[in-house]
């Protein structure tokens, strides 16, 4: 019978004892109930018989009816009884949360020994759910207690408190309870620390764990349970006050300095060692991983971040930029931690420290997740207000120099040779080496590597760093195409002309100058590197969109006879106008729609270009794609549809099929839809653009292995657009190669026409497609597959601009009017089979 099973169990040989047999017998009546009630669910089982249902209900129906009318006593002893006949054994499903929170809310008179009996038998369940929910209904019981009630109870709290900080609990009911347990156990004993609350195995806990080990104080307890009561990614203005009294009177700054460093720079936890970091990962897989911080240890964690903040200085800057690249980066061989993370970059925003604004730039420019990297916008935002300037001011003040000459380069003495670290140009960052003699080499001598290791990994990592922040500015920079911002003269010589870095790729891109002393307001164009005339006002970036097809022609020919190669298409950069049939649908744009793509290529390139995605797949809400990205400083938003090309049943469709581009316009903290002809042409052009680079990359039409498929479901739309009308990408590039063509050795074997460039070889002709940069073969049309190498494109060209497509087109004319040369089987059995 239940009744027996639970008497022995309560016998324990413990204090507890009495208590938990004297509820048992008060309510025997309930444990008969409850026996019945496991009968009549095990006879049920497997069973159609209405009959054991009804006589179920009318069994609970007694039970909450006879509840129902307990008095305080018998409430309190049905409680504890319910509590021990829960979760008891296997037939026992039911928990009976709610007639146990019913009863503990609504019964009054608990004495220390009941809650006692419940804070005990909460931490025997071995459900983290039940646990959890269960002790939360028990500290309802143990507020209602006085101090000495508490007092009598503190060993079970503590007990409790441990067994929650090593129990896998729903993080924010895990942050409730142990912030409830220990006010109950700090309003007893101030000077206590409960067990646990540092964990005592993890690495970077240890300074403090040693402090709190040797140096016990009041004034300790206090500060470590304040900081562990920081469960919100930004503490309140109240918090920081008391945690700058608590830490100096605690004299726990430099602990605080020594444990942020640790979490930045120290070892990790093991889940082979340590356990899982939460209790949905890794518990029941054969590898293991690291990790920095437990889910239960989380709080402490963050509130040490947020008090580095407060109380460190500059080295703080240096340990925070560091965490957050290490908690949120990728390739950081640690898991990822969103919210440590996430007070790593505010807490760098509240620093007031100059170096905190570089910190935020670079984390910006290496972080992808997208909710830490709206985190840094909000605190790099945050950090402008502060300074009184705009967001885009802060983040283009904020770009550094790494230590760089304006000359660009950095030098140093190692060992009688001169080690140097430069920018070359857009794209090249250098470390070159100086002899003593005067030679120079691209690799370390033997001296230097020998006899200054760390100064050379210290000028390789230096080198690195100066190759990223050098393609982030590219990208930040390309971006304002779309912004239409203005700057000052002065403030753009010093941000953007004179910065050692920013520099490079100012002085190869055409600015627009506005003069004081113009009455007509006039913005006047100026070549990459040269001075503008006269005593300029403002400044802007030039956009052809803006300029005259006469004036756009100017450029790109400019260009080319001079060979100037720009970071980025500029003078060349496609333009996308409102068409008729734009102005008619309104809301979308089909311009891109009904193309056929190579999905995961696409995806990959929606990340490159910073757009945002969801994945494609066979999962709930897979089959609509959308990919999303802002423009115009962040005011506008183009979003990009897409869906499966076909149901192949698989993790992921090989294929794709583009859909509709719509616009949104910022209002608030919302984005509202609006038609094309309200979005600005610069908005409109750089998105279109984006959308347009999507499509011809990932297309099927660019694939020259498609024809080897043989008859495809997909054969008919490649036949059309693997040959079709030119997109504006493609008209550049045709652009580009009427001024390129002349200056080529080929020149006399090629030509334009229409959509084709024509290269006349020795056994037949060929025309290349400017789109898809496909080839056809005169005089029948005939397909001629030439699959490019990895390194296709022919490096003594002079291209204006980085395109990969142009490379190909140009790689492929020169293989082609040499064709007696050719020498790949394949090839030319293709050739030779029409000639």
């Amino acid at each position: 019978m239940l009744y027996d099973a639970l008497m022995a169990a309560s016998r324990r040989n413990d204090a507890l004892d009495d208590v938990r047999s004297a509820a048992l017998v008060r309510v025997r009546w309930l444990v008969d109930l409850l026996d019945r009630q496991r009968a009549e669910r095990r006879r049920s089982m497997g069973s159609e018989d209405r009959r054991f249902e009804a006589a179920g209900a009318a069994t609970r129906a007694e039970i909450h009816e006879r509840l129902a009318a307990c008095a305080d006593e018998e409430g309190r002893a049905a409680a504890l009884c319910l509590m021990l006949a829960a979760c008891f054994d296997d037939t026992s499903f039911w928990q009976y949360e709610a007639e146990i929170a019913s009863l503990i809310s609504r019964v009054r008179g608990w004495t220390p020994d009941e809650v006692a009996v419940m804070l005990l038998r909460t931490t025997e369940y071995d459900r983290g759910y039940w646990f959890g929910k269960s002790l939360t209904m028990v500290l309802n019981a143990a507020d209602q207690l006085d101090a000495d009630g508490r007092r009598a109870v503190m060993p079970w709290l503590r007990h409790a408190h441990t067994e929650l900080m090593s129990t896998t609990v729903e993080a924010r009911l895990h942050a409730s309870l142990a912030q409830r347990l220990r006010t109950l156990l700090g309003g007893v004993d101030e000077a206590h620390i409960p067990e646990g609350l540092i964990p005592a195995h993890a690495p970077w806990a240890a300074p403090l764990s040693d402090r709190a080990n040797t140096a016990p104080t009041r004034e300790l307890a206090l500060f470590v349970r304040h900081l562990a009561s920081l469960s919100g990614p930004r503490p309140s203005q109240r918090w920081r006050r008391t945690c700058l009294e608590l830490a100096d009177a605690a004299s726990a700054r430099d602990i605080v300095a020594d444990v942020l460093r640790a979490l930045a720079e120290g070892d990790p936890l093991c889940s082979r060692r340590s356990g899982a970091r939460t209790g949905w990962v890794g518990g029941g897989y054969r590898y293991h991983y690291h990790y920095l911080v437990h889910q239960n240890d989380g709080d402490l964690a963050r509130g040490i971040v947020w008090a580095a903040a407060l109380t460190g200085g500059p080295v703080t800057v240096r340990h925070l930029d560091a965490l957050a690249l290490r908690a949120g980066g990728p390739g950081t061989g640690v898991a990822e931690d969103l919210k440590l993370a996430g007070a790593a970059t505010n807490a760098l925003a509240e620093t007031g420290d100059p170096a905190s604004l570089e910190a935020l730039w670079r984390l910006r420019s290496r972080i992808r997740q997208r909710a830490l990297r709206k985190q840094l916008d909000t605190a790099l935002v945050r950090a402008a207000g502060r300074q009184g300037i705009t967001a885009e001011q802060l983040i283009e003040r904020s770009v550094p120099d790494h230590g760089l000459a304006p000359d660009r380069s950095l030098e140093r003495e190692l060992g009688g040779h001169r080690v140097r670290v430069a920018i070359e140009d857009a794209t090249t960052v250098r470390l070159t080496f100086t002899r003593p003699d005067g030679g120079t080499s691209r690799t370390a001598p033997a001296a230097v590597k020998d006899g200054f290791p760390d100064e050379l990994r210290e000028l390789k990592a230096l080198a690195k760093e100066v190759r990223g922040t050098l393609s982030a500015e590219r990208a930040r920079v390309e971006a304002l195409m779309s912004a239409g911002r203005e700057w000052p003269y002065d403030e753009w010589c010093r941000h953007y002309r004179d910065h050692p870095v920013t520099g490079v790729l100012v002085r190869g891109l055409i600015w627009e100058f506005r003069n004081a002393e113009d009455a007509d307001g006039e913005w006047r164009a100026v070549a990459p590197a040269a001075e503008p005339p006269g005593r300029p006002e403002r400044v802007r970036l030039w956009h052809p969109i803006r300029a005259s097809a006469d004036d756009t022609r100017a450029w790109r020919e400019r260009l080319v006879a001079k060979r100037l190669r720009q970071p980025f298409k500029q003078a060349f950069r496609e333009i996308y106008l409102l068409t008729p049939a734009e102005e008619e649908t309104g809301v979308y744009s089909n311009r891109f729609a009904a193309h056929i793509v190579h999905y995961r290529q696409l995806y990959a390139l929606f990340k490159e270009r910073g757009w945002q995605a969801n994945f494609l797949g066979s999962h709930d809400g897979g089959h609509d794609g959308l990919a999303r990205a802002e423009f115009g400083g962040g005011e506008w938003r183009a979003s990009f549809h897409h869906e499966p090309a076909a149901d192949d049943g698989g993790y992921a469709p090989e294929h794709a099929a583009t859909d509709q581009v719509r616009f949104e316009r910022r209002d608030g903290r919302r984005w509202r839809e609006v038609p094309l002809a309200e979005v600005p042409p610069l908005v409109f052009s750089e998105a279109m653009r984006d959308v347009d680079l999507f499509v011809g990359v990932t297309s099927i039409a660019a694939d020259p292995d498609w024809t080897d498929r043989g008859e495809d479901r997909y054969t008919a739309y490649w036949r059309t657009a693997t040959f079709g009308a030119l997109t504006a990408s493609a008209e550049a590039r045709r652009d580009a190669l009427e001024r390129i063509l002349p200056r080529l050795k080929i020149a006399d074997r090629c030509s334009l026409d229409g959509r084709f460039l024509v290269v006349a070889g020795d056994l037949r002709t060929y025309r290349i497609h400017l789109g898809s940069a496909n080839i056809l073969m005169e005089p029948d049309d005939a397909y001629l597959c030439v699959v490019p190498a990895r390194a296709s494109s022919n490096g003594k060209v002079f291209l204006p601009f980085e395109d990969d497509r142009l490379s190909l087109i140009l790689s492929k004319a020169f293989l082609l009017a040499a064709d007696t040369r050719i020498t790949d089987a394949s090839i030319l059995m293709q050739i030779k089979r029409g000639a």
